[in-house]
């Protein structure tokens, strides 16, 4: 039977700390809809997981720790959480700006449709996009992806080691980075599509000035939007769901 030591009980509060904030900020566990509760579980369960594992390597370095030391070491593991779950979460809020992209680029965005993850309202197709991104992401394991990632962090950062600002910044750089060239691809047809139509329609209404051509297009550029919507939609969350697995395996 393992004894179990105030040094124990510390590392493992510590490991805790980071796991909670990696959750807090991760898509999907960190939605408002998720009951507090059920995340304080989620986040207790994966650090008894992860306890046995990262104990045992530096529970001597933590044998005389002080209080100041402690605090110091609660304030590290927790922000280097929030930097995972954050970089986690950039490429989902990437997703969503395509989302409304999308939905100015074809005249969809009038009226913002109820939000299901989030608390503030967003365009329907915004909605569209994060809500099925969401689902797929435990449907296809993606999330233990993430769960991989936070346990590969120990490796680069170990509990002894105190947050860097500018290793943090640089990292979630490289996400926002990545994540918006991503979708910049993504949203691409949707671009494309909308400079066609709206050309052409600017077109039409220099040679028919008394007609209001702009309304009357309305209902055609939804039309072909929808279409349009229709047969990228599957690709563009395969596509994105491919790299967003290859920052995870890379970072």
């Amino acid at each position: 039977m393992i004894p179990i030591t105030a040094g124990m009980v510390l590392l493992t509060f510590l490991v805790f700390c980071r796991v909670g904030g990696c959750l807090m900020m991760m898509p999907g566990f960190g939605s408002s809809r998720v009951p507090m509760q059920i995340r304080v579980f989620l986040a207790v369960s994966v650090t008894l997981v992860l306890a046995p594992l990262v104990v045992p390597i530096v529970e001597g370095d933590l044998a005389k720790a002080t209080v100041p030391t402690v605090v110091q070491l609660i304030l590290s593991e927790s922000l280097i959480g929030i930097m995972i779950g954050v970089m986690a979460r950039i490429f989902f809020l990437a997703l969503q700006f395509m989302g409304t992209a999308a939905s100015m680029l074809m005249g969809f965005s009038g009226t913002p449709d109820t939000a299901v993850e989030e608390s503030e309202p967003a365009p329907a197709m915004a909605t569209l996009f994060t809500l099925t991104a969401t689902v797929m992401l435990f449907v296809t394991g993606t999330h233990f992806e993430v769960l991989k990632a936070l346990v590969a962090s120990y490796s680069v950062l170990t509990v002894t080691d105190m947050f860097n600002p500018q290793f943090a910044l640089s990292k979630i750089t490289d996400a926002a980075s990545q994540s918006f060239i991503l979708i910049a691809q993504l949203t691409s047809p949707f671009l494309v599509y909308a400079l066609i139509f709206n050309f052409l329609v600017g077109i039409m209404n220099k040679m028919t000035p008394l007609i209001p051509v702009y309304f009357i297009s309305t209902p055609f550029v939804l039309a072909g939007g929808l279409l349009l919507l229709y047969f990228t939609f599957s690709e563009a969350l395969i596509l994105f769901f491919a790299g967003f697995q290859q920052f995870l395996s890379k970072g």
